[in-house]
This record gives structure tokens, C-alpha cells and sequence, in this order.
């Protein structure tokens, strides 16, 4: 009996004294990593680089510059599907847990264990605190001691801020692929939406997203993206944030992205809107436009932009061609496929309806052309060859530029055109697949247009196509103002009693200084 009572003394010793060095070893290792953890606190004080964004008179979005694509939101603007998306899909345990989650710890490593040998990929643990941490505080290192110490941060940061700042925190800041960082950013970019707009099946996939954003692009891996929205839908049903009803309706809906069109495009604003970007950046500098989250408000007139834009590219058009034809922009071998060699010709992207084509045969009368095709989201070039005709009277003013016969009357189009050539072209006539043939003018100009009273820029076009040149001839080329200035001439002479029919001595004048002077 004595010795049993020895012996089960020397195991109480024995364990105490190992249960104090295990004590001692995690307050070591808890010392060790705690020492060179960064400040937490700089979260109170949370300005996120947002977006400068820039507005036509009308309040129409003109332009966004930013490195990081960010509009920030408050948290009590966030809807509760949205918030309830992310948590299903990266925290279902976030509401129970002080940082780290336990449970989601023990499901990985089981979930691991199952899968080991195999290439499914290892369940995370991390939660949403555990991520604000990393993003904010801490480096994208893989390493264990950069994980205990996101860990002790997570703990750290829920013991000093509530729920829902780590939420509005996280929200704002995490990036979700094409650029865009936070939620409202991203709303826009891909579903050109604010996000209590957002549809059951569309805060979904945005929900998907942080885990990977590239491995569910929208267009290059749609599959996987729809696979990756419905994943989180089933999420949110099993959750109860939804019904199954609701949650079957969402994964039946196609995935409607819709990148958002740039302002200055559509409103044909780009050398306007490169302007403002270039006089905010000399007043206020770089880290200020990029990251100040600016509004700014212009005099730009959208529907006067549009006009003045048509108006400077037709007479520009108008004035090219009347010097005669220059030649196609290149040739290509039409053998095999014709729309995938078409669409390595670069193109430019703003003078929309002009497109390329090629020119398939050619006749007296017509010639057959190949429009060049899309490309798909995915980058693919589309399947589908949409063809069109060219017909004598649209390329009658294309005489030939120079030679033995320039400026020589057109009486058949295989005179100006050949098999092979790319050229320009713009849908004309009633028959929706007759073109006209264009082509790029040598010649380009600039127009401002002012309200005399207030001197406000309402509209402003530096050029035929920005995507061609961004030298702005209406800001940058400094010309001559030759006959512009007579009317300030006149303007002072009738201030000063002068009249239509006022006669001015066109002679040199003398006027005697007095004695002793010239």
C-alpha cells in the first residue's frame, strides 16, 4: 500500500512539474511572439486611400483614379444580405467566437486528415478577425510564427473593438479581384450596382470572392465562379439566413456580370477628363488624387461633349478624304480563318461605329467584307463572322492620293480595294449591311467650347481619337491665334467710340516729341 502511495505521489510530482514547464513554455512562447506584435490600435483611426472620382456639371460619372479601387462605407450601410454573405462563406462561427475559432480549427485539421494524399485543397480556419488582422497589421508571409502571431492579434483586436467595426473594417478593406478593394467598390465594378441593389445570387459571388479572386474571374473561369456563388448560396440557406426556396431561385440565375463603362467613354471626355486629372495632381498632388478620395465636380456638359466631339471628327473626315485614298491599313492572308488573323490587327477603341473588316472579294459594283469579330469574356476570339458589302457609292470620294492617277474618278471598287486589305469601316444607307469605307485622317485639330458669361469649359476635344494620341491640341499645342484675336481688336475700337464705317488712316503715323527728340 505504501509503495502504491509512493508511486502515486511520484506521478503527481512528476506531473506537476511538467504541467508548470508547459505553463512556463506557452508564457515563453506567448512572451516571445508578443513582444514584436505592431500596434493594433492604429485600427481606431482607419482612413482607407479611397478613390478620386471625377463628375460632369450634370453630376454624370466622368472619370476614377485610384491605385486601389476603394469607395469606403460605414458599416449601418452595408445591408445585412451582404454582411450575412461574407460571414457565411469565410466565419460561419463569427458572432460566438473571441478571434479565433476553435471548432473551425478542429473541422480543417479533420477535413485535412480525410484529404490527405489527395489534391483537394486544405479547408482554411482563418476567421474574419484573423484576416483584418493579417491585411492591416501584418504580411502575406506563410510561416507559422506569422500565424500565432495573426492569431494573438485577432484575440487582441476582439477584446478591443466591437463586432461590427471589424466588420465595417474588413468590408472596406479586403480586395476582390479586377482591382476593386472593399464591397462597394466591387459592387460597382462588377454589377455596376450600389450594394443595397444586390441581388441574393450576386452578394453571393461577391462573397466567394476573397478566398481566391482570380480562380473565380467572371470571364476566364466562370465555371468555377457560378460552382464557387452556389457553394455560398447552400451556405446561406444551412446558415437560416435564407430560405431553401429563396436559395434555389438565387443558383438558377445566370452570372449577370456587367462591367461598369467608364464616363469619359461614353461621353466621348477622355482628353477633358485627362485634363482635370492633370490639374488636381499639380494642385494637390499625387497621393491626394490617387488615394484622397476627391469629388470633383466640373462644367462639362455631356450632351454639348458629345456634339462637339461629332462635330470636330466629320470635319476632320470631310476634310481627309477630299485629299484622296492612302491605302488600307495593312493586308492579311486570308487562308484558314480569317476573323482569328483579323483580330490580332489592333484596332482603336474609341471611334465607335467605325469598325475594321477585311476586305473577303471585289468586284465592280461591291466588295465583300468580314467585320472583325469580339473576343469572348474569356479572351477567345467569337465564333460568329458577320459579313457586310461596300458598295460603289460608298467609296466614291476615295481617288487616289497620289501617282499618275490621283485624284482619278472612282467607276469600279475593285480600283480601290483588293482580297486582303484592312480597312475602316461605318455602317451607312438603310441596308444594315452596307459599310462605308473610312479611313484614319492625317490631319486632327481641337475645339473648346465656352460659356461667354462665365467662362466655363462646357466641352472640350483634343484630338480625333485619344486612344490614337493623347497630346491634346485644344490644352498642349500652343498655336498661333492668327484671326481669333480680331474680334477682342474690334471689341476695343467700338468701346472707344469706333463704328462700321469709322476710316482708319492705313499710313505710318509721326507725332513730334519736341525739341531735341526723335
Amino acid at each position: 500500500m505504501k509503495r502504491l502511495l509512493r508511486f502515486l505521489g511520484f506521478l503527481f510530482t512528476v506531473g506537476t512539474i511538467l504541467f508548470l514547464v508547459g505553463v512556463a513554455a506557452a508564457a515563453g512562447l506567448f512572451w516571445h511572439f508578443s513582444k514584436g506584435l505592431p500596434e493594433y490600435s492604429q485600427l481606431q483611426d482607419y482612413e482607407p486611400p479611397v478613390m478620386t472620382r471625377v463628375h460632369a456639371a450634370d453630376g454624370s460619372l466622368l472619370a476614377e483614379y485610384a491605385r486601389e479601387r476603394r469607395l469606403f462605407l460605414p458599416i449601418q450601410a452595408i445591408p445585412k444580405l451582404v454582411i450575412n454573405s461574407f460571414i457565411a462563406a469565410e466565419d460561419k462561427n463569427f458572432y460566438e467566437h473571441g478571434g479565433i475559432d476553435v471548432t473551425g480549427i478542429a473541422r480543417a485539421a479533420l477535413v485535412f486528415v480525410e484529404n490527405f494524399g489527395s489534391n483537394k485543397r486544405p479547408q482554411g480556419a482563418s476567421t474574419i478577425t484573423q484576416q483584418v488582422a493579417k491585411n492591416f497589421l501584418l504580411t502575406t508571409e506563410v510561416s507559422l510564427d506569422r500565424k500565432v502571431k495573426e492569431a494573438l492579434l485577432a484575440m487582441r483586436i476582439e477584446r478591443t473593438y466591437s463586432k461590427q467595426k471589424i466588420l465595417e473594417l474588413y468590408l472596406n478593406e479586403i480586395y476582390l479581384g479586377m482591382g476593386a478593394y472593399g464591397i462597394a467598390a466591387a459592387s460597382l465594378l462588377y454589377f455596376d450596382k450600389s450594394v443595397d441593389q444586390l441581388t441574393i445570387a450576386e452578394a453571393a459571388y461577391l462573397a466567394g470572392l476573397p478566398k481566391a479572386p482570380n480562380n473565380y474571374h467572371p470571364f476566364r473561369a466562370r465555371e468555377r465562379a457560378i460552382e464557387r456563388r452556389n457553394y455560398v448560396i447552400d451556405r446561406l440557406v444551412e446558415d437560416r439566413y435564407i430560405s431553401p426556396q429563396d436559395g434555389e431561385k438565387a443558383k438558377k440565375e445566370p452570372l449577370n456580370v456587367t462591367p461598369r463603362p467608364t464616363g469619359a467613354h461614353i461621353f466621348a471626355a477622355e482628353y477633358f477628363a485627362e485634363e482635370v486629372r492633370r490639374e488636381i495632381y499639380d494642385k494637390y498632388g499625387e497621393t491626394k488624387l490617387y488615394e484622397g478620395g476627391l469629388s470633383v465636380r466640373t462644367t462639362l456638359d455631356p450632351k454639348l461633349q458629345v456634339m462637339a466631339r461629332k462635330a470636330l471628327d466629320d470635319g476632320l473626315v470631310r476634310f481627309d478624304e477630299s485629299k484622296g485614298w492612302r491605302g488600307p491599313v495593312t493586308k492579311i492572308d486570308l487562308s484558314g480563318d480569317w476573323g482569328v488573323k483579323l483580330v490580332e490587327v489592333r484596332a482603336l477603341s474609341d471611334i465607335a461605329p467605325w469598325r475594321l473588316a477585311v476586305v473577303l472579294d471585289s468586284g465592280d459594283q461591291a466588295a465583300r467584307i468580314g467585320l472583325q469579330p469580339p473576343r469572348e469574356p474569356g479572351g477567345s476570339v467569337s465564333k460568329e463572322r458577320q459579313v457586310g458589302i461596300i458598295p460603289l457609292d460608298g467609296l466614291k470620294w476615295a481617288k487616289p492620293a497620289a501617282g499618275s492617277e490621283r485624284f482619278k474618278a472612282v467607276t469600279k471598287v475593285s480600283q480601290v480595294l483588293q482580297p486582303g486589305d484592312v480597312v475602316y469601316v461605318e455602317p451607312g444607307g438603310k441596308d444594315p449591311n452596307h459599310f462605308r469605307l473610312h479611313q484614319l485622317p492625317e490631319v486632327s485639330g481641337g475645339l473648346v467650347a465656352m460659356d461667354p458669361q462665365t467662362g466655363r469649359v462646357l466641352a472640350l476635344v483634343g484630338g480625333f481619337s485619344y486612344d490614337q494620341s493623347q497630346f491634346n491640341r485644344a490644352t498642349q499645342a500652343l498655336r498661333q491665334p492668327g484671326s481669333s484675336f480680331k474680334p477682342f481688336v474690334y471689341a476695343a475700337a467700338i468701346d472707344n467710340g469706333y463704328t462700321p464705317s469709322s476710316i482708319v488712316m492705313d499710313a505710318p503715323v509721326e507725332i513730334d516729341q519736341g525739341p531735341g527728340l526723335p
